[in-house]
């Protein structure tokens, strides 16, 4: 099991690397709120993965509250890109 868990990290960890370097070159706000998203959401399953491969009940406990908080500031940031419009 340990196997698949470090195959998920070094593709989280890929992910993250695609998604930076996207950030850098995103043409629009939008692109660049969706790659953002893909950042922290990939850093948040990490933590996921390292809290199960250390059996850490901390670590999964604060990436359920990462994983709230980042929804928030998804919708937030929704709202502010489409000037309120619904």
């Amino acid at each position: 099991m340990s196997v698949i868990l470090w195959v998920t990290v070094a593709l989280l960890g890929a992910a993250i690397l695609v998604g930076l370097f996207r950030v850098a070159t995103a043409p629009d706000a939008a692109s660049l709120a969706v790659v953002g998203d893909l950042v922290f959401f990939s850093g948040v399953g990490l933590i996921v993965l390292v809290g199960l491969l250390k059996a850490s009940a901390a670590a999964v406990d604060a990436a359920l509250i990462a994983s709230v908080l980042g929804i928030l500031a998804t919708v937030a940031l929704a709202r502010i890109l489409t000037r309120g419009r619904r």
